[in-house]
């Protein structure tokens, strides 16, 4: 079941560059919401409302207004490998981003511990350099959050704060190259035009190693899956980091400086951290351990076809279908459990649509008797790191990848 394949080679720079003219959207701010969500979570409240009024997207879970934060419904995952630009999830740190972009005016500035600052227009960026692609999914690091027992503080998101998407734009490494990097150099921050709500606070950047800048893969975005990126996902550039936490895909992308130092900012030294234990997991009561912050995401996979205490019959032929992805590496393999992890088998893989994304899998189970049944996932990435079987806990909700389990009722 392989659907929502983007067509990028129909995509053309002109034509790209036409849509990116017609970017100057309002975000609305009222909310038509009468729908609701209960995820049946304890612990907490656990219900949602869901709306369909925010420009460019569909019917989208709604985690916060101010600034948005919206979750892919989780239906969405069973339908492909690639998730609709319109229902692809929304998080923003600051409320005051800009609700329109004049294309015509738009610069991104290379500058700092370079040989030739720059101030490049879109057209430059689109005509100029070598196009790229690459499919990743963009992952925020505390996606699942709302499933931490305890409950842990930060957006209660379920599993939907996760999409991927096959993005076009230009490597990192070609516009750094362009602009000459310097001796001595070793880092490269990152910022976009959303400012802080207040004057004091501090700007939402992030940073990477000048070795991973440079990879040929960390890319700048213009669309997604064929098609402008949205507004609301990060119009008109947004750093692409595959196989990383989107913690670091900044949107809106308009500042680049190259530094002879690491990111001293409060989003790297105090906030997006975890603790330096095995699986980032502590008990909730621990203390003494140390705190890094987060990159890479970790192997996940889930169960998309099938609802938590569906009914499905006695010994017939049941289809059990879903997604993986290996994280900063690819799918090696998805196994499955119906005894609690004693024992597991193989499921069948689907394409292979990138390294970085979204992975199909499926195989088919016969439950032989009446009762209550769980159903676990586990994926192994081609750097054989396996979901652990370990719930995964620490204060900030981070990374939460244990395997997966979907409660069925044999009848």
């Amino acid at each position: 079941m392989r659907k929502n394949t983007p067509s990028s080679s129909a995509l053309s720079r002109r034509g790209l560059l036409s849509a990116a003219a017609m970017g100057g959207l309002g975000l609305l701010t009222r909310q038509a919401m009468g729908e609701t969500i209960d995820f049946h979570v304890p612990g907490g409240p656990s219900t949602r409302p869901m709306t369909t009024t925010y420009p460019e997207k569909g019917r989208m879970i709604v985690q916060r207004t101010r600034p948005p934060w919206l979750e892919t419904p989780f239906d969405v995952f069973d339908q492909g490998v690639f998730t609709p630009n319109n229902q692809h999830f929304v998080s923003w740190h600051w409320a005051t981003f800009p609700t329109s972009v004049d294309v015509n005016t738009f610069a991104l500035k290379i500058h700092g511990l370079v040989e030739r600052p720059q101030s490049l227009s879109l057209q430059e960026l689109m005509y100029d350099l070598p196009r790229f692609e690459i499919a990743a999914v963009s992952q925020c690091a505390g996606n699942s959050r709302l499933y931490a027992r305890p409950r842990a503080a930060g957006a209660q998101w379920a599993n939907g704060s996760m999409s991927n998407a096959l993005y076009t734009g230009v490597r990192l490494k070609d516009v750094l190259d362009r602009a000459g990097v310097k001796s001595g150099a070793g880092h490269v921050l990152f910022g976009g035009l959303d400012e802080p709500v207040l004057p004091e606070a501090p700007k939402f950047v992030k940073s990477l190693s000048l070795d991973h800048a440079r990879d040929g893969e960390v890319m700048l975005a213009f669309a997604m899956n064929g098609e402008q990126l949205p507004m609301l996902n990060g119009f008109p550039l947004k750093l692409i980091v595959p196989g990383w936490s989107a913690v670091y895909w900044i949107k809106m992308l308009n500042d680049i400086e190259v530094m002879d130092h690491s990111d001293p900012s409060v989003w790297t030294t105090r906030s997006y951290r975890v603790p330096d234990t095995p699986n980032y997991t502590v008990r909730p009561e621990q203390t003494g351990y140390g705190m890094i912050p987060i990159t890479r995401n970790l192997p996940r996979s889930f169960v998309t076809n099938l609802k938590p205490g569906e009914t499905i019959p006695v010994g017939a032929p049941q289809l059990v279908r879903g997604i993986a992805f290996g994280g900063d590496h690819g799918v090696a393999a998805v196994d499955l459990s119906l005894d609690g992890g004693r024992s597991w088998q193989p499921t069948m893989l689907g394409r292979d649509e990138g390294t970085y994304g979204f992975r199909q899998w499926q195989t088919t189970i016969s439950l032989p008797g009446r009762g209550a049944r769980t159903v676990m996932t586990r994926c192994t990435n081609t750097d054989r790191v396996m979901q652990p079987m370990q719930r995964v806990w620490n204060p900030g909700g981070y990374l939460a990848n244990q395997v997966e389990t979907v409660d069925l009722v044999a009848a």
